[in-house]
């Protein structure tokens, strides 16, 4: 007997499993405001963000973690390059995580919900941290000697005074959202398809490390933290078994289960193979559907 094989689901979508559209939208819409006014409450405390900053330093260098600075060299040698890491910096982080929901929605309803579970858990513990433990980023630490790449060649989401930047808190370097979301969606599409180049889509996390080092924007501890919280938000929202395997569909007409062409046994009598010398076997005279016996006799 041939027995049902499992596998990531890549049909059509579930729409029993998709959310409201107007709900979710406000719902993303939001928790997005809240994080955005949450960052400004956090700004401000520069003297803590620089304390905070030289102890990350110091801490960095004792667990022998590579200087920042390796990676941005890489990316000085080329102003392109360079201009390229900003804009990616810039302009990749949002866009990338919006159009990841929105495939998620129409195409594997199940797998968004838990994404969007996971996204915003992580980033409420996030914002959680950012309050909680402000950061100068290294472009801003003296004692990291980095270049501050987004003002230097551009181009940069941040004001050039930190202290009243009223479009963003530059001292919340500590976890690196644009790490988390980066891999969320990497982890995401992996798991809700089953092409055998999904696993590419961890160049994106990849490259957003790459160029968040390099721009001196996170230190190494920033994306460490927040994989860290990632993987605490995965194990609290799992997904769910129907949205993780689904039955593949059996070849041929006498599968076993298919509801149609199921192989009759020999004494059942309702099937049309011959028996030797023609006769078929005295236990073919089974009770017909009806409840009547052999004979008209009950």
């Amino acid at each position: 007997m041939r027995l049902a094989r499992t596998e990531p689901t890549d049909q059509e979508p579930d729409i029993r499993a998709r959310p409201p559209l107007v709900r979710e939208f406000l719902l993303v819409a939001g928790l997005f405001l809240a994080y955005k006014f949450g960052r400004q409450a956090a700004n401000g405390h520069v003297e803590e963000a620089f304390r905070n900053a030289g102890n990350v330093w110091d801490l960095e260098r004792a667990l022998h973690l590579p200087g920042e600075g390796a990676v941005q060299g890489l990316l000085l040698h080329s102003q392109p390059l360079i201009h390229a890491a900003n804009t990616y910096y810039a302009a990749v982080h949002f866009p990338a995580t919006a159009l990841f929901l929105i495939w998620l929605y129409w195409r594997r309803p199940a797998h968004y919900v838990r994404s969007r579970r996971v996204l915003a858990a992580l980033t409420g513990a996030a914002l959680v941290l950012h309050l909680l433990f402000p950061l100068a980023p290294p472009r801003m630490l003296p004692a990291a000697g980095l270049v501050d790449t987004g003002q230097v060649f551009g181009p940069t989401v941040y004001g050039q005074t930190p202290a009243t930047d009223t479009m963003a808190n530059q001292f919340a370097a500590m976890p690196s959202l644009h790490v988390g979301w980066a891999l969320m969606v990497a982890l995401g599409l992996i798991a809700a398809t089953r092409s055998r180049w999904r696993w590419l889509w961890l160049l994106h996390p990849a490259i957003t490390l790459f160029v968040v080092v390099g721009t001196a924007n996170h230190y190494w501890l920033d994306a460490i933290v927040v994989v860290a919280l990632l993987a605490v938000a995965l194990a609290a929202f799992r997904l769910p078994l129907s949205a993780r395997t689904v039955p593949a569909r059996l070849r041929g007409p006498g599968a076993w289960g298919s509801g149609e062409g199921a192989p009759v046994p020999a004494y059942a009598g309702g099937g049309s193979g011959t028996y030797e010398g023609g006769v078929r076997p005295a236990i073919s005279e089974a009770p017909v559907a009806s409840g009547t016996y052999a004979g008209g006799a009950r």
